[in-house]
């Protein structure tokens, strides 16, 4: 992984709440690390906001709404677009407002990151089974390296969790799949675990194995 090809992006880690999407205090925690230390190597640092308008123009059809027809989630005109207090956004710091769940549609992110040079995304972020997966997708299909960090991936099930997860290490050929200690590690040419995809559809996982594959994914 060349650095200089390389940066963080960290999508749509806000302090949208309804969800109740488990364990968001350590992903603040681990993607505020992580960012610090991309940072100091001099890899630009990108943070996605997903915003629902209130004026209800341009929603996605279905968008679950209010009594007065106002967005439930990530509403304009409230404080949960912004991104959680534990993430120190700096001035250097790119924020990309998306209307969709992918990052990559009808957004300036694949402009930005061809004009930077970068070839390879270390990326996490919220929800797991939404806008982080199909965020991943759309960068694999622009031909992008994806180092997919799971500990600073967060949605509102175990379930939904290690289901998108396995599905990802399943059909994004070029994964590699890190924590965050071992992608700082990486970024400091220290020695580090990760997990790699051996081929399309190699985990074959069931109800019954499900955490087991899932497991061997945590390096």
């Amino acid at each position: 992984m060349n650095l200089q090809q390389t940066a963080l992006v960290l999508i749509d880690i806000q302090k949208e709440d309804s969800f109740k999407i488990q364990n968001t205090d350590e992903v603040a925690l681990n993607a505020n690390q992580l960012a610090n230390a991309c940072r100091s190597k001099g890899i630009p640092v990108i943070l996605t906001r997903h915003i629902n308008r209130a004026d209800g123009i341009a929603l996605s059809k279905g968008e679950p709404l209010t009594r007065d027809n106002r967005p439930v989630y990530y509403s304009s005109d409230t404080a949960n677009i912004e991104i959680v207090d534990g993430i120190n956004v700096t001035k250097e710091d790119i924020v990309i407002d998306k209307y969709r769940w992918s990052a990559f549609f009808e957004t300036s992110l694949d402009l930005i990151l061809k004009s930077m040079g970068i070839k390879h995304l270390i990326i996490g972020g919220m929800v797991t089974d939404g806008c982080l997966m199909t965020s991943v997708l759309d960068a694999y299909f622009r031909d992008y390296d994806i180092h997919l960090i799971h500990d600073i991936c967060a949605t509102t099930s175990e379930g939904a969790h290690m289901s998108s997860l396995l599905i990802m290490a399943n059909w994004t050929y070029n994964i590699q799949i890190y924590d965050t200690k071992n992608m700082i590690n990486r970024l400091s040419g220290d020695s580090y675990d990760m997990w790699e995809a051996k081929g399309p559809d190699a985990l074959h996982f069931t109800p019954e194995n499900m955490r087991e594959m899932f497991n061997s994914l945590k390096k």
